[in-house]
């Protein structure tokens, strides 16, 4: 159970830990409003996902399944750990299914403001939204990991 234990918290500090990491980067690239340094962070936000959060998230889901199994929380109906379940799918649903596509389009467009010199109306509409998105995506993994440790219900 010690390496499960192990497993499971250094998933969540990859997780969280390259979550609000790439949020700071991508936020001070933005704030130099230079379209190259932004095109740089654009696409280091997108390797930093696949470098450290897809990790994050396997040992996250391997050893919380197992540790759960092992444990018999699923049998005892709706508790901390299927409330927390089900924030994760959240999490998992808005990150693939909006933070990815724009990531994407922030790259995509971030590179059409490299070559025309100016930052773009689209590339600022993508950040705007992946600000909105990102900074839900960021607190519920937050909430997990205060319900993780707290086990309140």
């Amino acid at each position: 159970m010690n390496l499960l234990l192990f497993m499971h918290i250094a998933g969540a500090l990859l997780f969280v830990g390259n979550i609000i990491t790439a949020a700071f980067w991508k936020i001070r690239a933005d704030a130099t409003r230079n379209p190259v340094v932004i095109h740089e962070a654009a696409k280091n936000v997108m390797l930093a996902d696949y470098v450290f959060t897809l990790p994050g998230l396997a040992l996250l889901i391997v050893s919380g399944v197992s540790m759960a199994v092992r444990s018999g929380s699923f049998q005892s109906g709706f508790n901390w750990l299927t409330l927390s379940l089900l924030l994760f799918a959240v999490t998992g649903i808005l990150w693939l299914g909006i933070l990815i596509p724009l990531q994407r389009g922030m790259i995509r467009h971030s590179k059409q403001s490299v070559d025309s010199g100016v930052v773009s109306s689209e590339y600022r509409k993508a950040s705007l939204y992946w600000a909105v998105f990102g900074t839900v995506t960021t607190l519920l993994p937050i909430v997990i990991m205060y319900l993780m440790i707290a086990k309140s219900f």
